[in-house]
């Protein structure tokens, strides 16, 4: 241990020998053999470690080798100039830096954190689970086929799964590098580290760290490394927390478009929100041709051949204005869809205060709404007194000086994603919700997953500290202050709103064919190619529903891993599916 240590030492001051070099000492000691070249294959592509080719030119023509629809990775490059020369058009330096933690400086956490469990990845719903994890975080999906066996020193995949729901919250990737290439340091890595974006937990990424080092500990290894963007600030400080340095290698990978961010750098598209993002990465990988409007507003134009597509986000030339309308105006989208046949609740616009309150008489609860409102703004669901439907009326005119009244219907909150007149994807929306830890206040405890929400969706979701999620709290008997008991839920906003903190639970494959069938009904009633539609359902597999409200411009990325953003560009270039 004291030799791994010293040359440990030599790695992180740039000094470490060359890959030549250490297998002569190696094969001196008597300690390990020389081996060839080592990749593993992690199913996602290829780990090729650097330091076991004696050849540059070895090392660029296997990088040159990578599959399509792979990503390989070459760590421990000591000579990365070396390596790019025999191939400087095809490859590139990756700007990411390696961290390393001796075993020796960890220290475990004082606190046990409950709620969640962490265990390896078995079944196919487990990597059914990963792959829609990696999805919605923009990274590569598993193919558990390719990967080199465990017992040749193939990729360990490990999930955090939530006790009460169990849903995957959380994975992490690891690999022994002694039993992968006889690694005589006794180390290890880290790879593919992802949480949620809707964890309402915190603590998931360093419990799957920490679990990690643990693991890797008791097998007797000596350090674990990681590679991390160079402007990640949020993971690094986690992974300065916790005893990571600065490691002086490199890393190279080949140049094609799921890295091409990395060596072109942040083009115009990159201050796209996530919803207009996934249909330009969706257009420039069929070879479409790509213009940023106004990346503020996120506009963008299309061009293929002679056919030139305008867009904002999901909204394209394709919808007339006559549907937009339909859809902006729930009075009007209330009265096209009766016609339609579809079941619809009660509405009335407000007006004076008896007949507002004839109307909640009448119904018992109600939905209170701005007529033109889009993102939650103003709704205020399941108003039970006079005095909260008028209040939630005052704060509905900031949006529109029109405001409607709905009958409330309880059930789940189902948005159904309908492109080309097929349905396309369909997700429960649940409300923000937080989880006691049994020390920080309910307002803290927004705060924190508002910024976890903000940072997985480019600033597009919060909780907003408003009077509806004071309401929500008073409504339970709690206010900002209170303290929630450790495992405790709570539900701080009624609507299932993404931009006001709501989650998503793909049911796409559980949906009943009379909610097909009145989602494309709907559609069609609207005239509408590319449409979001609200209904709330019992349950996803029965036949009731009652419909909410139509969205002419749907978050496509809300519902990866379905194919939202690919049917998309299909409406709009056909003849790209050529491409795809």
């Amino acid at each position: 241990m004291q030799k791994s240590q010293a040359y440990g030492q030599r790695l992180l001051r740039g000094q470490a020998p060359t890959y030549q070099r250490l297998q002569a000492r190696f094969a001196e000691d008597g300690q390990v053999e020389p081996c060839g070249p080592v990749t593993l294959n992690c199913g996602w592509g290829r780990i090729l470690i650097g330091h076991t080719y004696s050849d540059p030119a070895e090392l660029a023509a296997d990088l040159l080798n990578e599959q399509a629809g792979e990503r390989d990775i070459a760590l421990y490059v000591a000579a990365p100039h070396q390596v790019l020369a025999h191939a400087p058009q095809q490859l590139f330096l990756d700007p990411s830096d390696t961290l390393r933690i001796w075993f020796t400086d960890y220290r475990p956490a004082r606190k046990g954190v409950r709620g969640f469990g962490v265990r390896r990845a078995q079944s196919a719903a487990d990597w059914q689970a990963i792959n829609g994890l990696y999805q919605s975080r923009g990274m590569m999906p598993v193919d558990p086929e390719r990967c080199t066996p465990r017992e040749e020193g193939g990729p360990v995949y490990w999930i955090a799964e939530d006790e009460s729901s169990g849903q995957v919250i959380g994975s992490v990737m690891g690999i022994d590098h002694h039993k992968a290439f006889n690694d005589p340091e006794h180390g290890s890595s880290l790879w593919c580290l992802a949480v949620s974006p809707s964890c309402p937990r915190p603590g998931v990424g360093e419990v799957l760290v920490r679990h990690l080092i643990e693991h890797f500990m008791g097998r007797g290894l000596a350090y674990l490394d990681l590679s991390v963007l160079h402007d990640n600030q949020q993971a690094k400080a986690l992974y300065a927390k916790l005893g990571f340095r600065d490691l002086q290698t490199f890393t190279v990978k080949r140049k094609n478009s799921f890295n091409q961010p990395l060596f072109l750098g942040p083009g115009p598209e990159a201050t796209l929100n996530p919803y207009a993002r996934i249909i330009v990465d969706e257009a420039r990988r069929r070879g479409i041709e790509i213009a940023i409007d106004d990346a503020e507003a996120g506009l963008f134009t299309l061009t293929q051949g002679g056919r030139r597509v305008r867009c904002r986000e999901s909204l394209s030339d394709l919808t007339s204005a006559v549907s937009m309308t339909l859809c902006q105006d729930k009075t009007l989208t209330h009265r096209t869809l009766a016609r339609a046949g579809i079941h619809l609740p009660a509405q009335q616009l407000a007006g004076s205060a008896a007949d507002n309150a004839a109307f909640l008489a009448e119904h018992g609860s109600v939905v209170v709404k701005p007529v033109d409102g889009e993102q939650g703004q103003g709704v205020a669901v399941d108003l039970r007194s006079v005095a909260e439907m008028e209040e939630a009326i005052r704060l509905a005119r900031q949006f529109d000086s029109r405001v409607l009244l709905e009958s409330y219907h309880p059930g789940q909150d189902l948005r159904i994603v309908v492109i080309g007149y097929e349905v396309v994807a369909a997700a429960i929306r649940r409300p923000a919700e937080v989880i006691g830890d049994g020390r920080n206040s309910i307002g803290a405890l927004i705060e924190a997953q508002s910024r976890r929400r903000q940072a997985a969706t480019g600033g597009e979701s919060r909780i907003p500290l408003d009077e509806e999620t004071r309401r929500c709290l008073r409504d339970a008997g709690f206010d900002l202050d209170s303290v929630l008991e450790q495992g405790q839920r709570l539900a701080v906003r009624r609507t299932a709103n993404l931009h006001t903190g709501g989650t998503l639970e793909d049911v796409t494959a559980l949906l009943h064919p009379e909610l097909i069938e009145a989602a494309v009904r709907a559609a069609r009633a609207l005239d509408i190619p590319v449409v979001g539609l609200d209904l709330l359902v019992p349950a996803v597999d029965q036949p009731d529903y009652v419909f909410i409200e139509a969205n002419e411009r749907v978050g496509l990325a809300n519902h990866q891993p379905q194919p939202t953003a690919e049917r998309f560009i299909d409406l709009l270039f056909p003849l790209s599916q050529n491409n795809a």
